[in-house]
């Protein structure tokens, strides 16, 4: 048995039709969805690429890990899931993207060479690395790790100092002049690169390549995608596929936002730009576009894996890492805990027949991104580990069982790096938040201010902030003890498993030392036997 894990960046939930979108159309992944499960309520535990994917990769919150923003470092000896499954004989490869940034301090301070086996392991959040492929960052930054796609570009005449840039962001204006794709004005226009070459084709055939070069080993491949998330730049046709016209309304408010950092976010130079309508009706539709390239190379991907057989051995997921606020609540990019972007998509298709009952149906418990990693876990056959994975193992839900599940779940966000920190006059040290939902009421805990408060039962777009409102204080007392009871569980006693603390706690004392006994009658009385050679 094998997973192919796949992962789009900055995907919203509500863009797939799946999940009820009408402005655009997905029917390859509502063709996962019809043969496995289609997870409803799937939120993310931190909405930023980085921690979000470093809570994925092992099974952890983001507090018990530490990777709390986009280049922190996960550090030295951090389990992942790649070292559990290893234990189990199964190897975890990754075809793209992972945002990790190796912790280069910690492994010079043990002594691990970055090219020996544990140091490649170690760089790479555990995985074995097919290929890896970041691709959105500088040509200057060595963490880039687009060197593979770059040279398939020079290798079908896409050359230059950074192909990358130069092709699959650079579009063609009307005139021939080239533009970058860096520039929301280009985005309607075609990249360079054509769709038969751009990134989510070449990582699809790659992810293809993989699956064909294995045995009958077990595996887990991660095809992790860059796209949607930005540039928003599509190959022809999709770059005018869809126009404004075809774009759900926006969804916000005048004067919506009454907390003082959200007041702060929305005069950041990214939100103001996509609270401009003239922005998100050029850049909306073209991130509609990636999408649709997406869908069709999932149509090739799934064609391939039924045609193969191995939908027959192979459990398939598909999620996203974020979604992207695309100028609702006036705000760009990802960020914060709105659902266009705290929210996924998650689909889960087990090809195993116990999963039958479940197949092609909807599940509307609380799914949290740290629930993937004791899932797989539990696929290959591996021991439970609940001391260091703080998730829960889905299998339960694809199997149609009943099950005590939770009944509210946790994100969280470090904005210290952010500029509206600045703005509110906040500490690094408390530009912190965190989110609490139960499935109807979502409560953010905000270091050093009020909290925040959603119904989304009255207020499913969440355009009113209850937070300051005194009618709710019940609501916000209740979930900030949730919040309060979370904070206060362990989060790093992970080197003893519960079931050896349960035999250290029945044989109490190590052997060989005996604590507050009177005498050896008192000891032997108690079960013990002192040595002959110890004197009364």
């Amino acid at each position: 048995m094998n997973v192919l894990w796949i992962m789009a960046d900055q995907l919203r939930w509500d863009y797939l039709s799946c999940y009820g979108a009408t402005h655009i159309h997905t029917p390859n992944l509502d063709r996962l969805a019809s043969k496995g499960v289609r997870f409803e309520r799937a939120y993310v535990q931190s909405p930023i690429c980085g921690p979000s994917r470093m809570s994925f990769y092992t099974g952890r919150y983001v507090r018990s890990h530490g990777a709390t923003w986009n280049g922190f470092p996960l550090r030295v000896g951090e389990p992942t899931l790649g070292d559990h499954l290893r234990e189990l004989g199964v190897q975890s490869t990754l075809v793209g993207k992972t945002h990790m940034r190796a912790d280069e301090e910690g492994m010079k301070r043990l002594g691990i060479e970055p090219e020996s086996t544990i140091g490649a392991l170690v760089s790479e959040c555990g995985f074995n690395v097919f290929v890896r492929d970041d691709g959105t960052n500088a040509a200057t930054d060595k963490n880039r790790h687009a060197e593979d796609y770059e040279q398939y570009l020079r290798d079908r005449n896409m050359g230059g100092d950074t192909p990358w840039e130069e092709w699959a962001n650079t579009a063609i204006g009307p005139d021939g002049e080239l533009k970058s794709g860096w520039l929301l004005e280009s985005a309607p226009l075609p990249a360079r690169v054509p769709k038969e070459h751009s990134e989510t084709a070449w990582l699809t055939t790659r992810g293809i390549e993989f699956i064909e070069s294995q045995g009958d080993s077990p595996w887990l491949c991660h095809l992790s995608y860059i796209k949607p998330h930005w540039p928003y730049l599509a190959p022809a046709p999709y770059n005018d596929m869809y126009s404004r016209d075809d774009l759900p309304a926006v969804n916000r408010r005048d004067r919506e936002h009454t907390h003082p950092l959200m007041k702060a976010w929305a005069e950041t130079r990214i939100c103001r730009s996509f609270a401009r309508n003239n922005v998100r009706e050029i850049v909306a539709p073209v991130y509609m576009g990636l999408i649709k390239e997406l869908d069709d190379n999932m149509g090739r991907l799934f064609d391939y894996l039924e045609d193969s057989g191995r939908m027959r051995d192979t459990m398939v997921v598909f999620c996203s890492d974020h979604g992207d606020n695309m100028g609702d609540h006036w705000l760009g990019e990802k960020d914060l805990f709105y659902d266009c972007s705290a929210r996924i998509p998650l689909i889960v298709y087990d090809p195993r027949k116990e999963a039958d009952a479940a197949r092609g149906t909807v599940c509307n418990d609380l799914v949290e991104g740290i629930d993937l990693a004791p899932t797989f876990q539990q696929f290959f056959g591996g021991p439970a580990k609940p001391h260091v994975y703080e998730g829960r193992s889905l299998e339960p839900l694809l199997h149609a069982k009943d099950v005590d599940w939770r009944d509210h779940c946790i994100s969280e966000y470090d904005y210290s790096t952010r500029d509206a920190r600045r703005a509110v006059n906040v500490d690094q040290s408390d530009a912190r938040l965190v989110m609490v939902f139960d499935g109807r009421w979502k409560y953010i805990h905000v270091e050093k201010m009020r909290p925040m408060l959603f119904d989304l039962e009255q207020d499913p777009g969440e355009l009113h902030d209850l937070g300051d409102n005194p009618a709710y204080r019940e609501q916000v007392e209740r979930l900030e003890a949730l919040h309060f009871a979370w904070a206060r569980q362990h989060h790093t006693r992970i080197t003893r498993a519960p079931e050896i603390i349960e035999k250290m706690t029945d044989a109490r004392e190590p052997e060989g030392i005996y604590i507050a006994y009177w005498d050896r009658d008192e000891l032997e009385s108690d079960g013990l036997k002192m040595p002959p050679h110890i004197p009364t």
